[in-house]
C-alpha cells in the first residue's frame, strides 16, 4: 500500500494507526457505506467537511458518518454569522484532497479543526487517510491532539 501524506505525517509524529482498506464504489462515497465496508459502527467512522465562513475563512469539521452538520451551530461555535460547505471543485486546490478522500491530517494549510462532541466518548475512531479506499483507525486523543482540534456539538439533532 502506498503511504498517503496523512500517513507520512502521522508516522513522523510517531502516532500509531491501523489502515482500514475498502473497495471504492464511485456510486456511493458515503461514510455509512465505508463504515459497512470496514465493519465499524457509524459512530466511529468520521467524515471530514470543509466549511467557508462569511469572512472567507476556512474551517474543518469531523462528524460521525451518519450525521449531518448543523451549519447554524457551526457558524455560532466559530464566531461567524454564516458558514457553508466549500464547493467540491474547490476542495483539491484548497486542501490537497478530493471528495471522498478528505482527511483532517495533512491539508495544504492548517485550518481550525473541530470534532463533533460525540467523539469524546470514543477511545478510537477513523478518518480518511487522504485518499479514497483507506480509512485510518487511531486513538481519538491522538488525532485531536495532532490536529489541534476542539470538540463542538455541531450535528443536527
Amino acid at each position: 500500500m502506498t503511504k498517503t501524506n496523512a500517513m507520512r505525517q502521522l508516522d513522523a509524529a510517531k502516532i500509531k494507526y491501523t489502515p482500514c482498506v475498502y473497495e471504492v464504489d464511485e456510486n456511493d462515497l458515503s461514510g455509512t457505506h465505508i463504515a459497512d465496508c470496514i465493519g465499524l459502527p457509524y459512530e466511529m467512522v468520521f467524515k471530514t467537511i470543509v466549511l467557508r465562513s462569511d469572512k472567507n475563512a476556512l474551517m474543518v469539521f469531523c462528524i460521525p458518518c451518519h450525521k449531518e452538520i448543523d451549519l447554524k451551530r457551526a457558524a455560532s461555535i466559530t464566531g461567524n454569522k454564516k458558514v457553508e460547505p466549500v464547493a467540491v471543485k474547490e476542495l483539491l486546490g484548497l486542501t490537497g484532497y478530493i471528495r471522498g478522500g478528505c482527511s483532517p491530517v495533512g491539508m495544504k494549510k492548517k485550518f481550525p479543526t473541530y470534532f463533533d462532541a460525540s467523539a469524546e466518548s470514543l477511545d478510537e475512531l477513523t478518518v480518511s487517510a487522504g485518499t479514497k479506499g483507506i480509512q485510518l483507525l487511531l486513538k481519538r486523543e491522538d488525532i485531536v491532539r495532532f490536529t489541534g482540534a476542539r470538540y463542538a456539538d455541531v450535528t443536527v439533532k
